[in-house]
């Protein structure tokens, strides 16, 4: 009988295994670099601090990346393969064009310093130094610092096709956060946490003035928004402005990564319909309370999102690589 029960366990976990291949870790560990490269980690935060210092849009740039690199073939590095004559890479995507360089560049610079050591040459992935670069300018602007998982081989594909209705939108409501955050093994909890990197960085006029000029066509202001905070947008991105003004984010903290994302929510400073929709659903405003109130709280979870976060879709076996140039496969 005993037999029988283990047997049906492993199949069990093998059932699950084929049918979430994104949502398991593969081999991913920490320390994985422990006996190939066991400096990586110092290396590749020097390298993000250097950065760090140049220009704050290392955070926010670095953190997008990473999240739309792993949203659409899993966390492979595949966001930043370059386009050639004969292929349209992902980064080329209209959903990708507004990422902005100094994330690439981060990579690129500590991945250079990386292979620079000759014990490191060609041993980390430019996916797994992603990962790091992320957690360092999180821990950089504030935000909690946690023990990143390694192991992930760079992808071998890279087209702007693959990121049709992978990202979320800013006029997403909560059912489709959490049909797509679901599509990656992500919580709703997971979803709201992640959504705070908003805490950080910039967007342009264009993704939001539907909601402050002609909201559901009607020549209004969006009523889930504060009043005063509209005028200020308005004020910012005036009709026929621009498009590609920046806007922060976060109108009270933009350059630290904290909870006062959620403490805008409940005054109606959410900037995207999908930040809002956090606050003014009552399935999510628990959660956006809670944490509204409780750092600790929030950081925790917010590892925990990471974490899942950078399990998603690892390319392991033949199925990845190692690249010698993050922005070209090899």
């Amino acid at each position: 009988m005993g037999h029988f029960i283990n047997l049906l366990v492993f199949l069990s976990f093998s059932l699950s295994f084929c049918l979430f291949p994104g949502t398991v870790s593969a081999q991913l560990r920490q320390n994985f670099y422990a006996n190939s490269c066991s400096n990586v980690e110092a290396i590749v935060r020097g390298e993000v601090a250097k950065k760090f210092s140049q220009t704050f849009v290392t955070v926010p740039a670095t953190l997008r990346l990473f999240f739309h690199d792993c949203f659409v073939q899993g966390c492979d590095a595949s966001v930043m393969i370059a386009s050639t004559g004969s292929n349209k890479a992902e980064k080329d995507h209209p959903d990708n064009l507004s990422l902005a360089g100094d994330g690439f560049d981060t990579v690129i610079k500590a991945k250079a310093a990386v292979d620079a050591v000759p014990s490191c040459r060609n041993k980390v992935s430019c996916a797994d130094i992603l990962a790091l670069a992320t957690r360092d300018v999180i821990a950089m602007s504030g935000g909690p610092s946690y023990a990143v998982e390694l192991g992930r081989l760079d992808g071998l594909s890279s087209t702007a096709a693959s990121v049709n209705g992978k990202l979320p939108h800013p006029t997403f409501n909560l059912n489709q956060l959490n049909s797509l955050f679901a599509a990656n093994g992500l919580s709703q909890t997971d979803m709201i946490a992640l959504s705070a990197a908003h805490t950080l960085g910039f967007s342009h006029c264009d993704k939001f003035s539907n909601r402050i000029y002609n909201f559901s066509r009607q020549n209004a202001v969006d009523p889930t928004l504060n009043k005063d905070y509209a005028t200020q947008l308005q004020q910012m991105c005036p009709r026929n402005v621009d498009p590609s003004i920046a806007i922060n984010m976060d109108p009270n903290t933009p350059r630290t990564f904290d909870n006062v994302y959620f403490q805008n929510l409940q005054k109606g400073q959410g900037l995207f319909t999908s930040d809002q929709v956090l606050f003014t659903d009552t399935r999510s405003r628990p959660t956006v309370d809670a944490w509204a109130s409780n750092s600790q709280a929030f950081n925790q979870a917010f590892i925990t999102a990471m974490s899942k976060l950078g399990r998603v879709g690892v390319k392991t076996g033949r199925n990845g690589n190692i690249r010698r140039n993050c922005a070209a496969f090899n």
